[in-house]
């Protein structure tokens, strides 16, 4: 023991005034903080008491280790004390007179060269308790060594000096006492403390207590093997992240990684998405942490914007934090967490849908929408995410029943080289189309994109499983069995049909591309069809509405020779006193096909046009007499 035994001063070891000033000040991003630092610092006092007693039996009995939170309105003090292994004299002046000099660092540095590497500390930079002077303007440290039977009393104002006493009838341990400044009074109140304490040290690994209340009842289940965690325990903790006490996830994810870099974490993914209830985006990240401290919330750089919809906890012992433990100093780390996080998702989606289809769907239809946005923003990760996709068929014809391009691919025609899609503003609008006739007739399957971001993920996407995905309305569609002369270059119209052909073309005039003959269709007397390697017509409008300058490229009208109306114009073509009354008719027939694609260019006309006919019509029926 020392022989000191009256009021000692000493001058820090460094221009403190101005050093401390930028601990105090300038590091730390929230006031908060300061009661974090401090919470670990009690835990590492802890930790090292529990190492002694492990390895030294003259200290086998170390009671309960704990850390006490105490508030003291009436004299503006709040007060941090553990039973952990205390400081000598000559501790405290080392260890709180010298910025940057860690206790832990040492003790762990010391641990090690003895062969014992199995203790973890979090304070390794020996300026975390300086925080304290953020909240205060007088700090005192009452402490006593477990080496020892007296204490010592450390105070200072961080002005540039500190003072050190003999202090008697103290227990083990440390006690730090904050002399509140006059603007942080708030942090004795009791929910100032619980909302610092459970957002920051929830997992410290030793009871915390306040107001006789233990704060950090929550477990970190993520250290255990995932064998011994309950159901009951995951859910626990998933309402203890997300605050959704009345909801059960659809899944979990607890990975454990120890090469090439060591880290534990568990993903939640919740049952319901506010994107898709319109309430709003979502935006929360995972949890990071240091050694169970938290570092980091909602860390968005631990996943893709895709996958945010998840909720978790990362915690790793090997993160490059710089001094103040709020940010990373090195992106590497993170990017390797990340990427191992980012594969066991999508192996435990694969495995979902593998094994629960239903319930896979379930999670589909909640954040389908935005796992896709990672076709067109994860190039390494695309085909992955595209056997994950699900659409509606052709062959199911329910939206109840999607299918997956894997699905499709494994019944597709033998010489088949691409995958049909067709989108619209919903499934009954895209059964009705005519693109569909020469598909039904043939066989072919066709994927229905009701969701307007299913046609950027086709566009995005351009291949899969080297077939390419095509439009069903582009204009030159290459279709499998299809026999060599229907792949010769077609002989020109003649006849009354040519006639019909040329009067539409005068009448739509620039509002199309071309009118011509069609392969296509089997029942319906038209339908309109894009430029070959151009955009789908829904893609088209879904650009035009994101941008009224988006410049629509025009189409061709298709006409079917074999539809009983065109044959009748055909008819009537022989006598020119019926070139006007088919020039309208071509012109109804354009804007027929567009209201079967749910829009039309030019409705006044349409409206005016179809009542004409009908006049005509009236006209040329008897009367109706009333009886």
């Amino acid at each position: 023991m020392s022989a000191v035994s009256e009021k000692q001063e000493f001058t820090f070891q460094a221009e403190i005034k101005q050093l401390l000033h930028l601990l105090a000040h300038s590091l730390y991003q929230s006031r908060e903080i300061a009661l974090r630092e401090l919470v670990s610092n009690a835990s590492d006092a802890l930790d090292k008491m529990r190492y002694v007693g492990l390895t030294d039996e003259a200290f086998r009995e170390t009671g309960t280790l704990e850390i006490v939170i105490e508030a003291k309105p009436d004299a503006h003090e709040l007060v941090i004390r553990d039973n952990g292994i205390g400081m000598s004299h000559d501790e405290l002046v080392t260890n709180l007179g010298t910025i940057a000099r860690s206790g832990s660092l040492e003790f762990l540095k010391n641990a090690t060269s003895q062969g014992k590497t199995d203790l973890s500390l979090i304070g390794q930079f020996g300026v975390g308790f300086y925080s304290a002077f953020m909240l205060a303007d007088r700090v005192r440290v009452r402490t006593r060594s477990y080496r020892e039977d007296s204490g010592w009393e450390w105070e200072s104002e961080g002005t540039g000096t500190f003072q050190i006493t003999p202090a008697e009838g103290l227990e083990r341990g440390t006690e730090v006492i904050l002399h509140l400044k006059e603007d942080c009074k708030d942090f004795t109140e009791p929910w100032r403390i619980q909302t610092a304490l459970r957002k920051y040290s929830s997992f410290v690994p030793h009871p915390i207590k306040f107001a006789d209340q233990v704060i950090n009842e929550q477990k970190p289940i993520w250290v255990e093997p995932k064998s011994q965690v309950t159901d009951e325990q995951y859910q626990k903790f998933f309402q203890h992240l997300t605050h959704r006490t009345d909801e059960t996830p659809l899944w979990h994810l607890h990975l454990a990684a120890d090469s090439p870099i060591q880290f534990r974490a568990i993903l939640y993914c919740p049952s319901t998405s506010i994107e898709r209830l319109g309430l709003a985006r979502e935006e929360h990240g995972l949890n990071l942490c240091a050694k169970r401290i938290l570092v980091q919330n909602d860390c968005r750089e631990l996943l893709p914007e895709y996958l945010r919809f998840l909720y978790g906890l990362v915690d790793s012992e090997d993160l490059p934090l710089n001094v103040s433990r709020e940010t990373l100093q090195d992106n590497t780390v993170i990017r390797r967490i990340r990427n191992t996080l980012v594969k066991g998702v999508f192996d435990r989606l694969d495995l979902l849908a593998k094994d629960d289809p239903e319930k896979y769907l379930a999670f589909y239809q909640q954040f389908g929408p935005v796992l896709k946005e990672g076709i067109a923003n994860d190039f390494s990760n695309r085909e992955r995410i595209a056997k994950l996709l699900r659409f509606t068929s052709s062959r199911t014809e329910g939206a109840d029943k999607p299918t997956s391009l894997e699905e499709y691919v494994s019944r597709a025609l033998a010489d088949q080289k691409h995958i049909y899609y067709f989108g619209g503003p919903d499934l009954t609008s895209i059964q009705k189309s005519p693109n569909l006739e020469i598909f039904r007739r043939r066989g072919i399957e066709v994927l229905y994109l009701t969701d307007p971001v299913d046609e950027f993920v086709m566009s995005s996407l351009g291949k899969f499983q080297d077939k390419a995905l095509t439009s069903i309305d582009s204009a030159d569609l290459d279709l499998p069995g299809e026999e060599t002369e229907d792949k010769k270059e077609p002989e020109p119209p003649t006849g009354p049909f040519a006639r019909v052909l040329e009067l539409f073309r005068e009448a739509l005039g620039d509002r199309v591309q071309e009118v011509r003959e069609s392969k296509r269709l089997t029942d319906s007397p038209c339908c309109l069809v894009n430029a070959d390697g151009g955009l789908s017509t829904q893609m088209q409008r879904l650009l035009q509405r994101a941008n009224r300058d988006f410049a629509v490229t025009k189409r061709t009208l298709e006409i079917n020779p074999s539809a009983p109306l065109i044959r009748r114009l055909a008819s009537l073509s022989a006598n020119r006193d019926h070139d006007a009354f088919i020039r309208q008719c071509g012109l109804q027939l354009w804007a027929n096909a567009q209201l079967l694609e749910g829009g039309v260019e030019e409705p006044e006309t349409l409206v005016s046009r179809v009542q004409s006919f009908m006049e005509e019509a009236a006209e040329k029926r008897s009367p109706i007499v009333l009886s």
